[in-house]
């Protein structure tokens, strides 16, 4: 085990891949975790019904950012439904690690927003 929270995690939040913004996102969603003050912000492409791209933003605990790191990567190629369908558990199981309860809202912070940014896509 790498680090306090394993390999993907420390990876993800030390080098997060999709970091960055778009030009002009077809949606773009922020919200922040009230309990510890992270914030994430995440922008959609879409292309041909599909997401072609996704990037985050924001100042997050390793945790969040490791999770919108993944979560950025998971959703390419997905439908807007079924990325805003993954659930917290596949998140954390692509983690490959064990998170205390205090920390779940942190790697569910990123879906939420992601969720956030699908409900703003027109539909199609």
């Amino acid at each position: 085990m790498s680090g306090l929270y394993g390999k993907v995690i420390d990876d993800h939040g030390k080098r997060p891949r999709n970091r960055g913004s778009l030009e002009e996102p077809d949606a773009a969603h922020e919200d922040v975790n009230p309990l510890c003050g992270d914030r994430i912000r995440i922008e959609l492409r879409l292309e041909d019904g599909r997401i072609a791209e996704a990037r985050f933003g924001g100042s997050a605990c390793m945790v969040a950012v490791a999770s919108a790191s993944l979560l950025t990567e998971m959703v390419r190629s997905l439908p807007p439904g079924e990325a805003a369908a993954l659930t917290l558990d596949r998140i954390v199981s692509e983690m490959h690690a064990e998170l205390r309860p205090a920390r779940l809202s942190c790697a569910e912070l990123p879906l939420s927003v992601l969720r956030g940014a699908v409900k703003q896509l027109p539909e199609r």
